[in-house]
């Protein structure tokens, strides 16, 4: 198994950057996003929709490039979990972690043993050249662990979970953070902040990162100021958007034409 960028990044101390896909199921996406400079790229099975057969065109269009293909699955579900690693991904995003229970057994789905109970299975020989001792080692080193911390439960369990030997990332699910503190999408109330700060410091103290996505260029700046390290700039639709928003306005005020109403 190749090395995982985004990994290497932030076991270094460094920060890893990426994005989120969401809408285009496009086999030019990853290679897209390395040209750009991304670590990292975020294939989305919670909220799109998409089979696992489009995830697995995602996932092999994703070899031909060096970035580091994520899935983020829909549930814990040790099933999903495999079936995502076993297509090619090279790490996992879980939603909706609770507890230190909960991270250590999405740990075990997605680490061969000794340090977790996957089965084996891989797609392309070429993976492990016949060395399956070997690829098993390798491959428990280069996929990346991360839980979305999205609950006042999760808060409370934080120390705990941020502990669970394996785990590479906790990532902020800001939306459903806030609606569950009762303060939904209100990213600047004092509870959220402190939120924000409480997940920095736990990952600091257990030598893991921290994780959050913004569509914000300003936000992503002062995320990173934050001490946030695993950062995902964007979304597919919003970025296309945004790119083409920029160039259409500039050019109506080059030629002082109104947009339209």
């Amino acid at each position: 198994m190749r090395t995982n960028r985004a990994l290497a990044a932030i076991r270094s101390g460094d920060i890893a950057l990426g994005m989120f896909a969401l809408e285009f199921a496009s086999t030019g996406l990853a290679r897209t996003a390395a040209s750009a400079g991304a670590e990292f790229i975020v294939f989305d099975q919670e909220h799109t929709g998409w089979t696992t057969e489009t995830i697995r065109q995602l996932l092999a269009s994703s070899r031909a490039v060096d970035i580091a293909p994520l899935v983020r699955v829909p549930t814990s579900a040790p099933h999903g979990i495999g079936v995502a690693l076993a297509l090619g991904a090279m790490g996992v995003m879980v939603p909706m972690v609770n507890s230190a229970a909960e991270a250590r057994g999405i740990v075990a789905a997605a680490k061969y043993p000794p340090e977790g109970a996957r089965g084996f299975a891989v797609l392309y020989e070429d993976e492990h050249g016949g060395d399956v001792e070997g690829y098993m080692r390798n491959a428990n080193h280069e996929i990346a662990v991360i839980v979305m911390i999205e609950t006042r439960q999760a808060l409370a369990e934080l120390d705990d979970i941020a502990a669970v030997p394996g785990v590479d990332v906790l990532w902020v699910g800001h939306y459903d953070l806030t609606a569950s503190l009762g303060i939904a999408g209100r990213f600047d109330h004092p509870d959220y902040v402190a939120a924000l700060r409480r997940i920095v410091e736990a990952c600091q103290a257990n030598g893991i990162a921290a994780g959050i996505s913004t569509d914000s260029l300003a936000d992503a700046h002062a995320l990173l100021d934050q001490g946030f390290r695993f950062v995902a700039y964007g979304h597919d639709l919003v970025l296309l958007r945004t790119a083409l928003r920029t160039g259409i306005d500039d050019l109506r005020a080059a030629r002082g034409a109104a947009a339209p109403a």
